[in-house]
């Protein structure tokens, strides 16, 4: 092939008396006896095997040049585009293959990658999840039929169900319209997906329907929440006894330990007697990590918006949207103080300086007025090792109720405290030498000598406007 300098690097005629194949990658072809073709530099093209060039003519004048110049940049610009689009449409349907495999593959095993074991005991973390389809959960809530709801939130409704496989489950269904679904359905998969805790509700998977409806499906606790059996529907039945409020306030305890030990640390958020899920044995399934964040290790408190109920919420974090780690510890001494008087965390019709539970906790303690806190029924005034108990566990209320963070206790502390409650050794460490000296070791005497604090420690519903993400009865997710 013979291409004239004064042609070479510009463009150069390609001449055939018959048809011309397998141009670019041989899907098009022309009947003409003349074909005229421009390289232009950065574009290839691929004659069959039989095309020959040709020196060009010279071209007579120069409008033939700058016609023949526009049609070959015309047909050049016009096969780069159709390749490209040629190779779109070819990578595009070999990434439909490959996500339709991916997709078989993960229906078919049930999860993403093998389990990750981590201390049995403590709880392990895990990768993968497995993924459910939208038809099978939209059968497994009979339509999400009104009747198997089991309660909402701020984010989405619970919905009781039952897989193809015989499993009850409790299926959370996040809002439609809500902006923030997304985020809230990536952090519940990613924070519960790693998660795995004998007191904490597992999450078996998820789903999503064209990104627009997400679901999550979590195990399905039966016997109801705390906050029924000790002034809800369930509190007649008097099933929750001292020795087994005392098994719950611990098993709780333990399972927000696990979650401020793991790394990066989480804070759950929302901790209430609503999210302590029971076992038909009355073991303890702490729920609903909706507002659950991962925290970073190198930060001391996350800046964010106040979220949570109203009675439980760290009045620091309320004030100057400080989350740390102690904010879970105030919640959960709001939950000790309706675990010894049954009392909810706000109750309107109580007198006004007492419609906040840790506000009159405080004041009963500091006023030596306990058994005014305690419920009747527990056995405080008529069984000595109760009152004990119980004096220990109103002492470590107190201590999670403190306004200023850095006085509370950590949480793995509270369930060194309780463990010692429950095996009667409670005295032991208060008998070390220079141990109560120390500001946190404070005893119930020298408590009661501390400034009262006149505000309500957490705010209410009735003194502030607040949104609660509040999860109903048995909504696990």
């Amino acid at each position: 092939m013979e291409i004239e300098p004064d042609w070479r690097g510009f463009f150069y005629a390609a001449q055939k008396p018959s048809k011309i194949r397998k141009i670019i990658i041989g899907t098009l072809s022309l009947h003409e006896k003349r074909s005229l073709f421009v390289a232009i530099y950065g574009f290839l093209f691929f004659p069959s095997e039989e095309q020959y060039f040709l020196k060009p003519r010279r071209l007579q004048s120069c409008c033939s040049v700058l016609h023949l110049l526009r049609a070959g940049v015309s047909a050049g610009f016009g096969g780069a585009l159709l390749a490209g689009f040629i190779c779109f449409l070819f990578f595009r349907r070999k990434n439909r293959k490959w996500r339709s495999h991916s997709s078989d593959l993960l229906f078919r095993s049930g999860s993403l990658e093998p389990s990750l074991k981590k201390n049995p005991e403590s709880g392990s973390l895990q990768c993968g999840t497995q993924y459910f389809r939208y038809e099978e959960l939209h059968e497994a809530t009979n339509g999400f039929n009104p009747s198997s709801e089991l309660g909402d939130g701020g984010f989405g409704t619970v919905y009781k169900g039952k897989l193809r496989d015989g499993r009850i489950v409790a299926v959370k269904r996040l809002y439609e319209n809500n902006f923030k679904r997304v985020e809230q359905f990536m952090n519940e998969v990613e924070i519960l997906n790693r998660l795995r805790h004998h007191n904490l509700v597992s999450l078996y998977g998820c789903t999503s329907r064209h990104s627009r409806e997400l679901l999550l499906v979590y195990e399905f606790v039966p016997n109801g929440t705390v906050a029924d059996h000790l002034h809800g529907n369930l509190a007649p039945r008097g099933a929750l006894t001292w020795p087994l409020r005392l098994r719950v306030a611990l098993e709780t305890a333990t399972a927000l330990a696990y979650l401020h030990a793991v790394e990066p640390q989480i804070i759950h958020r929302d901790v209430k007697t609503n999210n302590i899920l029971l076992d038909g044995n009355f073991h303890v399934k702490v729920a609903d990590f909706g507002l659950s964040r991962l925290f970073p290790v190198d930060a001391t408190h996350v800046s964010t918006a106040p979220q949570g109920t109203p009675g439980y919420v760290d009045p620091e974090y309320h004030q100057c949207y400080h989350l740390t780690d102690k904010s879970d510890v105030y919640s959960f001494g709001v939950v000790l103080v309706e675990l010894i008087s049954s009392m909810p965390a706000v109750d309107i019709t109580r007198r006004r300086h007492e419609i906040n539970l840790s506000s009159m906790a405080i004041g009963k303690i500091q006023s030596g007025d306990l058994a005014e806190l305690v419920d009747p029924k527990l056995g405080f005034e008529t069984d000595w090792e109760v009152k004990r108990m119980i004096t220990v566990v109103a002492e470590l209320a107190f201590r999670c109720l403190q306004r200023e963070k850095e006085m509370r206790p950590a949480m793995d502390e509270v369930v060194e405290v309780l463990r010692r409650v429950e095996s009667g050794d409670d005295h032991a460490k208060e008998e070390r030498t220079g141990e109560m000296e120390e500001p946190t070791k404070t005893t119930i005497d020298e408590m009661r000598l501390l400034k009262k604090v006149d505000e309500p420690p957490s705010p209410d519903t009735v003194m502030h406007q607040w949104s609660s993400r509040a999860t109903t009865p048995h909504a696990s997710g």
